[in-house]
């Protein structure tokens, strides 16, 4: 008669309690090993990303420090009329070359193709520019 029963370590039907343990330990080890892997990669990929994200943030950082300031502005009269808000300027616009239609236009067509709203954006200067 032909037993199917038979442990591959010794040959029996059931394991001893101290290769039991041995194995689960060792498969508890294994999991824990895998898991120590996993928690040290993404340290190391957090710590890749951010730093990346840091230098990203430090080459934006003289572009968009004048667009800061409007918004900032901007939530401190929640309270007040709407006549107020509609009396909002964030700073002067020079204009050269381009009357103050033209300019309205242009200030409606960058908010409009960006997507961003016309009381977010700051504008500084609008220059004609000719075509030779």
């Amino acid at each position: 008669m032909t037993n199917f029963n038979v442990n591959l370590l010794t040959g029996t039907d059931q394991a001893s309690l101290p290769e039991a343990l041995a194995v689960a330990g060792f498969t508890i080890a294994v999991v824990f090993g895998v898991l120590l892997l996993i928690c040290i990669a993404i340290k190391i990929f957090s710590a890749i990303f951010g730093a990346i994200d840091k230098i990203s943030s430090k080459k934006e950082a003289p572009a968009a420090s004048p667009a800061p300031s409007a918004p900032a502005a901007a939530p401190a009269a929640p309270a007040a009329p709407a006549a107020e808000e509609e009396e909002f300027s964030s700073g002067t616009l020079k204009l050269k070359g381009c009357d103050e239609k033209t300019a309205a236009m242009i200030m409606a067509i960058v908010s409009d193709n960006t997507g961003i709203p016309l009381s977010e954006l700051v504008f500084k200067s609008i220059t004609l520019v000719e075509n030779k």
